[in-house]
């Protein structure tokens, strides 16, 4: 089968799902990865949900994506943090 890859037409809604250790640094610091990237004025939106053992937290930032760049930039500062695991 031929993968197609495609970027979104920006701006657009993006969900960013963040999989980490279940602590309150954890959230803390998913938020403010993706807050220091917003726009002026724009809103994120967080939703999350803890793994059946309780040692792991999953969390859906969902907003507005103005550019690749952007995401680019809150992917690269998640993905230097000790407490994430894994992004989708």
């Amino acid at each position: 089968m031929k993968r197609i890859d495609t970027l979104p037409a920006f701006p657009c809604t993006y969900p960013l799902k963040v999989v980490g250790e279940n602590t309150n640094e954890f959230y803390a610091v998913v938020a403010a990865a993706v807050e220091k990237h917003l726009a002026e004025g724009e809103t994120s939106f967080y939703s999350t949900r803890t793994s059946s053992g309780g040692k792991y937290l999953s969390i859906t930032a969902i907003f507005t994506a103005c550019s690749q760049e952007q995401l680019t930039a809150i992917y690269n500062d998640l993905s230097q943090h000790k407490f994430v695991l894994m992004m989708m």
